[in-house]
């Protein structure tokens, strides 16, 4: 449970995190509020040479009205989109999902950036992303690009951020009146998912996106598209699983992840009704 050696640079700006990403390349490690990265450096399954602190980048904490949709710094706080007025009238379920976000200490330290950039499938907030059709901005020495949610997440703890690129901000549409749920299922509070659903509806238009039922974050199309065709909440929870490979651990077989699925599914379904 200790981490391997490494050096540690604090930066003030974006530019000086990319020009430490470009020095240092695959060796280098973004720190932002360290609740993906330290567990992960403790259990030695990253040993990155240098850990770049970004924790101070100030101009990377924000959420701000973009016009058909809401700007967020990659470093604002889990709790600063929790209680956002402005997400809770035009994204309450982005809002909502991050209340669910580990407890008060997580919500208070760990970044919307940093959960997005680790990718890891078990995770709230990146589905929920992905189930509001979001995107992302990356910054590099080459510029800035925007990645799509649906093309970000690639494999297990894999995204499209190339080693010298950081993520700077999150992009959400406005769904301005939309009835929203965020379902959660765990063994104990605080624990991760194991299985979550993040489920938006207005009018014909609807998303939902899955938490650990695969590799990478999911969005549930094939329910999607029973919404659309006037399907009923079970009927369209029945394609809950559909395409999913989702794992099996000692908390949950994959029988039981599916069957969950399908429960949560409806559940999210019958309260955005």
């Amino acid at each position: 449970m200790i981490p391997a050696a490494f050096d540690y640079v604090r930066v003030d700006s974006a530019d000086a995190a990319v020009a430490q990403l470009v020095t240092h390349g695959e060796d280098a490690k973004l720190l932002a509020g360290g609740h993906s990265l330290l567990p992960l450096l403790k259990l030695r399954l990253a040993s990155p040479s240098v850990l770049v602190d970004i924790g101070r980048v100030k101009d990377l904490s924000y959420i701000r009205d973009a016009g058909d949709h809401i700007a967020i710094g990659a470093l604002t706080r889990h709790r600063d989109v929790e209680i956002s007025e402005m997400l809770k009238q035009h994204v309450s379920l982005l809002a909502l999902a991050a209340g669910e976000v580990g407890d008060n200490q997580v919500r208070h330290r760990g970044t919307i950036g940093g959960s997005i950039a680790h990718g890891d499938p078990a995770s709230d907030l990146p589905a929920t992303v992905l189930a509001l059709g979001g995107s992302f901005v990356v910054k590099g020495p080459k510029g800035e690009r925007t990645i799509a949610a649906s093309d970000f997440f690639q494999g297990f703890l894999t995204t499209a951020l190339a080693a010298d690129e950081l993520l700077t901000e999150i992009r959400v549409p406005k769904i301005t009146g939309a009835k929203v749920s965020f379902q959660k299922f765990n063994r104990r509070a605080q624990d991760w998912a194991i299985v979550g659903v993040a489920a938006w509806k207005l009018g014909a238009k609807s998303g939902v996106g899955l938490v650990n039922m695969g590799s990478t974050p999911i969005r549930a199309s094939t329910v999607e598209s029973a919404v659309a065709s006037g399907a009923s909440a079970a009927d369209a929870a029945a394609h809950a699983a559909d395409g999913c490979e989702p794992p099996a651990d000692l908390n949950a077989s994959v029988e039981y992840r599916q069957h969950l699925a399908r429960v949560l599914v409806r559940r999210a379904l019958e309260e955005c009704a």
